[in-house]
């Protein structure tokens, strides 16, 4: 089925009369994890993506005594000195059919004891280790799915699913690590078979597929900022058996498609299965910063759109970025919850974005929680031709924006004096009317506060449905972006970065620059804290507390932890009270309290946690699973541990 943009107000509100019936024969209940509350069996933990684990052996006043029980070398690994790119390993280890599994960055799977880390199977896809569409080796793990009615003797009646940058999607027997003769083509499909249109690069697979029922809900990653035409985004529902194509939805409509490209689900998505929705975060168009090729509405792009589970068609749709010209790419699951506000239970999801900004709405339909108000932006000043913005950009009421964007970051006093006036110098040459201060061809460009690398990344929201607590990471990150007409971008290009430097933006009458707001000694030129960690109190969405998390770190030395450290990858929460989170560029794994955020402890890794941990229970204990892998956009540090946690004897 091919399911385009077509979606009504009225559509959504019979929707949403139907649902409501159907709970009420149904008994709907309220969004907690799966009964089998030892597992971790999917990227967030679970479908509502809460990153919540019912799990109470470690609590508040045991944490100090979590002890390293085991960790796990995968030896796939990439510094990028030699011939092999760098690798980033970002993925979540999953617990399920008793084992741990985990996929590296050279597309290789290993099922592992939980409790010891010994090898039961080990899978080599022989994957081509090259950086296809992204600036190096990545992925972000493993899927598992498990038949309901399984067929006694018969292999794959539990599957693990291993996609690569190369957009093929395998298979594997999870008891043997065999690929599954039924999926695919001999246990491996090709979804670049469904790039047809601008097959410019391959539908790199680098996040697992979401598992809900018997459907494999499926995005990609593409390569950012390259080109004005690109692969139109898709979200694919495929048999979890046999990979055979259910529906296809579809971002952008056919004309869109034609000029643009992109508005694709690079993240992981949200499921209610008892409403039998999807939630899809979708980014934004290509070229990304400049929508010239664009300017009638695109209502479908940077948006949380809820999808029929079972057709694909869209429920309801609330764009959070109009013409969308700064990749605020909506990168995260949102995370499905029940609250209680002023006395009414309400279905709820929230949504994190780059801006730092919490969306709060009725899973259901769409409608707000709190007011999300139209608020007048900045528009162009005229040096960039052929644009049309939107004059107004949504904001939420509560909770407040993680970020104060109103105003220009302050510049850091130790870094203008290190750089001899450099951080002032360069914040006169930066254009900032606050939030949504549009790209520009003069000066150094505009300042972007928050930058394209997230207020808030993919890791996401956690929630602890009991206290109802909202927990999130947000990072504190001033870039700053230029576009350049074709001939001074052919004289001014001198390369790129991870998530940074020139891009071409081929087929767009503009190239642009992203870059760091750093003096010459690479220290950042904005006042700390680089990167907090922020709980809030559900049943009014006000800040509980917050404080900053991690330590940053230069030329070796860890900066003061007040400071705080730009993060990457999310937080997970548990019943004992806990806040579980990597992710900082001191390579540390800390636990915090959920209660007041008092660090509680703490432990060093290889390199930087920028992934999501796990927490599950095997054999009666309680552990806590992080992959130590790095990336780039923290710092050049990389590592392949697998780490795991549990309490010492007393």
């Amino acid at each position: 089925m091919d399911t385009r943009s077509g979606f009504g107000a009225g559509g959504a509100a019979r929707r949403a009369r139907g649902l409501a019936v159907a709970c009420l024969l149904a008994a709907c209940l309220p969004v907690l994890p799966a009964a089998r509350a030892q597992e971790w069996d999917s990227f967030h933990g679970q479908l509502s993506a809460q990153k919540y684990s019912p799990l109470t052996q470690i609590d508040a006043d045991n944490v100090a005594r979590l002890k390293r029980v085991w960790q796990f070398h995968t030896g796939d690994v990439s510094d990028g000195t030699g011939d092999l790119p760098a690798t980033v390993w970002s993925a979540t280890p999953l617990f399920a059919n008793d084992t741990l599994y985990i996929s590296t960055p050279f597309y290789r799977v290993f099922a592992l004891d939980p409790a010891s880390g010994r090898v039961k199977w080990r899978f080599d896809s022989h994957s081509t280790l090259k950086a296809m569409t992204q600036p190096a080796l990545k992925t972000r793990g493993v899927a598992y799915w498990a038949a309901r009615d399984p067929q006694p003797g018969q292999p794959c009646q539990k599957i693990v699913y291993l996609g690569t940058m190369d957009a093929q999607l395998f298979a594997l027997d999870a008891d043997t690590g065999r690929k599954c003769e039924g999926f695919g083509r001999h246990g491996v499909l090709d979804i670049n078979a469904q790039n047809t249109v601008h097959a410019k690069y391959p539908l790199s697979l680098l996040q697992p597929p979401t598992v809900a029922g018997d459907h494999l809900l499926l995005g990609w990653a593409g390569k950012d900022w390259a080109y004005a035409q690109a692969p139109p985004g898709t979200l694919f529902s495929l048999d979890a058996r046999t990979g055979r194509l259910e529906w296809t939805f579809h971002a952008l409509n056919e004309e869109m498609s034609r000029v643009s490209g992109t508005a694709n689900v690079w993240t992981a998505v949200s499921v209610d299965p008892q409403r039998g929705l999807v939630y899809v975060p979708v980014s934004s168009p290509s070229p990304n910063y400049w929508g010239g090729y664009w300017p009638d509405d695109v209502p479908l792009a940077t948006s949380t759109t809820a999808l029929d589970l079972e057709t694909g068609k869209v429920v309801w749709s609330r764009q959070w970025v109009h013409h969308d010209v700064w990749d605020y790419d909506i990168n995260a699951a949102p995370t499905l919850m029940d609250i209680t506000v002023n006395g009414r239970r309400i279905p709820a999801l929230m949504q994190s974005t780059k801006q730092g900004f919490l969306f709060v709405v009725n899973r259901e339909t769409g409608e707000d929680v709190w007011p999300i108000e139209e608020r007048p932006v900045p528009q162009g000043d005229g040096s960039v031709q052929g644009e049309h913005l939107s004059p107004t950009q949504p904001f939420p009421t509560r909770p407040a924006p993680l970020l104060d964007q109103s105003r220009k970051p302050e510049v850091w006093a130790p870094a203008d004096i290190a750089g001899a006036g450099e951080c002032s110098r360069l914040w006169d040459k930066l254009e900032y009317r606050g939030m949504y201060t549009p790209p520009t061809a003069r000066g150094e460009g505009a300042l972007a506060y928050p930058d394209s690398a997230g207020g808030v990344q993919w890791g996401g929201v956690a929630f602890d449905p009991v206290g109802q607590t909202a927990v999130v990471n947000v990072s504190h990150i001033v870039q700053y972006v230029k576009l350049f007409d074709r001939k001074a971008y052919d004289e001014a290009d001198s390369g790129a970065g991870n998530e940074s430097g020139f891009a071409p933006q081929q087929g767009a009458p503009y190239g642009m620059r992203l870059e760091v707001a750093l003096n010459w000694l690479g220290m950042p030129c904005w006042r700390p804290p680089y990167g907090e960690l922020v709980a809030l109190d559900m049943h009014t969405g006000e800040v509980k507390w917050r404080r900053p998390v991690g330590a940053a770190q230069k030329y070796g030395f860890f900066m003061p932890e007040r400071w705080g450290s730009p993060t990457i990858g999310g937080p997970a929460v548990t019943a004992g009270g806990l806040v579980f989170i990597g992710g900082s560029m001191d390579a540390k794994v800390r636990a915090y309290s959920l209660k007041t955020g008092e660090e509680l402890w703490s432990d060093q890794a290889q390199a930087p946690v920028v992934a999501n941990p796990a927490v599950y229970s095997y054999h009666g204990r309680e552990y806590v699973a992080f992959v130590a892998g790095g990336n780039s956009i923290i710092k050049d540090q990389v590592g392949d541990q697998l780490v795991v946690y549990a309490l010492a004897p007393k």
